[in-house]
């Protein structure tokens, strides 16, 4: 048994409610659009750390519709319930840092939240002023699933969600436009937000929740991602890694539903929670790293409604973290976002990921990378010469610290992924990169461990092709993940993934 240390200390939804408090008694404002972030800046000293956040919370914005008029009319609260303030409270109460309020649409939905959501979304961050609340919608994609649209935080935000939502989401007219829903319109869509002075980001959320088997993909391809990031490489960055609606199992009292399916996917199931785009060695996403796209994954709650109170969702960050490496200012979240600087872990099983690859007999720069080093997301630069091998340095914290279900879950192993980068792949609905394999699987015995922090070292040798690296962990002893089969308890099954780092030939 490896030693646990100190146990950290979790915010608490009283804690949001006294810094609330007193800011209203000092008179202070958070400001109309949130902190400024010249003074977040000011207040972490532009230092990077990992921010747990969340990009895909559901409010009573997300209305249902009374289709007995004409046009249909939005019923506040018809499909989540929750104002975005309480939303809010709750994540900030799991230790979440940013969030984005992410409303779904439907028959000029533009007008629902431009007009109503907007303004409860800027009460939210002055009754949360120590929560990054981004603007955003899950975006009714044209010919595809959904997807989280973020809209960069400025005085423009509002009227930016609105234009894009109003001219592009297929949902918004009425009468149904069937143009609207074709591939071209959301082509269309992402050459517009590309050319923004400061441009949104979306993440396809959910990507094979309609997938009718393993491979068998619905409305979300592998040619589609790849003409969105053709399209607007700086817009289209990624996919959910694991969805949210991880609850399904969960019934009021804590007890498992057996008929109850993780991420509500009932044709094609997650693998350790975990959409199998991800999930699967060698499958999409690698055929998609493969390419050398910068195709990062995220994972959420997609809050609508407690599990508690008889929904399928987690509170924003009581199961699912999505970490971004950036100070706490509203740019640099979204910057961490879009370059990838991001890992993901469900069940609070880690909550520090620093991977860095190192030229042989560089020693590795913690947090910064050089032209010796790289880290999540970047890209480290091979000489040309015999110079070939490269040392990979894994520091993760495995806290000792109970989660929200009063577990204290460890590590049990970690693996070390590394996949050829073969260029830009003749078949557009590849979904598979023969190339990626686990390369190392570390157990207790192969790390050393200071109080809570792990560190793994390996270096891998004649890298001689343009590649990646990754890395993922559980508390299992499964060697890959299973299909979770229904009726799965999610606490006993949980996964972390890092971003790649990309190793480049000189």
């Amino acid at each position: 048994m490896k030693p646990r240390l100190s146990k950290k200390s979790v915010p608490v939804l009283a804690t949001t409610l006294l810094m609330t408090a007193a800011f209203t008694a000092q008179g202070l404002s958070a400001g109309g659009f949130g902190i400024p972030d010249a003074q977040a800046k000011d207040q972490e000293k532009a230092e990077r750390t990992w921010l747990a956040g969340d990009h895909h919370i559901h409010s009573e914005w997300s209305v249902g519709w009374d289709e007995t008029k004409n046009p249909p009319q939005p019923i506040r609260g018809g499909d989540a319930i929750y104002p975005i303030s309480k939303n809010a409270q709750m994540a900030r109460s799991y230790g979440l840092e940013w969030m984005v309020s992410t409303d779904h649409g439907g028959p000029n939905h533009s007008k629902v939240n431009l007009e109503q959501a907007y303004p409860e979304l800027l009460k939210s961050r002055q009754a949360v002023p120590d929560l990054l609340q981004f603007y955003g919608m899950e975006f009714d994609t044209p010919a595809a699933d959904h997807s989280s649209l973020i809209i960069p935080q400025n005085k423009e935000e509002s009227q930016t969600l609105y234009n894009i939502e109003s001219q592009f989401n297929k949902r918004d007219p009425y009468p149904t436009d069937p143009k609207r829903d074709t591939e071209g319109n959301m082509i269309d869509a992402l050459n517009y937000m590309k050319q923004l002075p400061e441009p949104p980001l979306l993440f396809a959320n959910h990507p094979a929740r309609s997938a009718k088997g393993l491979g068998a993909w619905g409305q979300d391809t592998p040619q589609e991602f790849r003409n969105w990031n053709d399209a607007a490489p700086n817009v289209s960055v990624g996919m959910e890694g694991a969805p949210g609606h991880q609850a399904g199992a969960l019934n009021r009292d804590g007890s498992i539903d057996p008929n109850g399916a993780r991420g509500s996917y009932s044709s094609a199931p997650t693998m350790g929670g975990f959409d199998q785009m991800t999930a699967q060695v060698g499958g999409l996403w690698d055929s998609m790293l493969g390419e050398g796209r910068h195709w990062w994954i995220t994972s959420t709650s997609d809050s609508h409604v407690n599990w508690r109170e008889g929904g399928s969702d987690f509170w924003p960050g009581e199961y699912s973290k999505t970490y971004v490496k950036a100070e706490k200012t509203y740019s640099d979240v979204m910057d961490g976002l879009r370059n990838g600087r991001v890992f993901v872990t469900t069940g609070d099983l880690i909550n520090e990921l620093d991977v860095t690859a190192s030229r042989a007999g560089k020693a590795p720069a913690h947090a910064q990378a050089n032209g010796n080093t790289a880290s999540i997301g970047e890209t480290l630069v091979l000489p040309g010469n015999n110079e070939k091998e490269v040392t990979v340095t894994i520091r993760l914290r495995d806290p000792n610290a109970n989660n929200s279900h009063g577990d204290n879950p460890q590590v049990k192993h970690v693996d070390l992924i590394v996949g050829e980068i073969t260029g830009a792949a003749a078949d557009r609905s590849s979904a598979s990169n023969p190339t990626t394999k686990v390369v190392k699987r570390f157990y207790e015995g192969d790390w050393q461990q200071d109080g809570e922090y792990i560190t793994i070292s390996y270096t891998l040798e004649n890298v001689a092709k343009d590649s990646y690296i990754r890395v993922r962990g559980t508390n299992t002893d499964e060697l890959e993940p299973s299909v979770d089969p229904r009726g799965e308890n999610p606490w006993s099954d949980l996964w972390f993934y890092s971003n790649p780092i990309f190793l480049k030939q000189k």
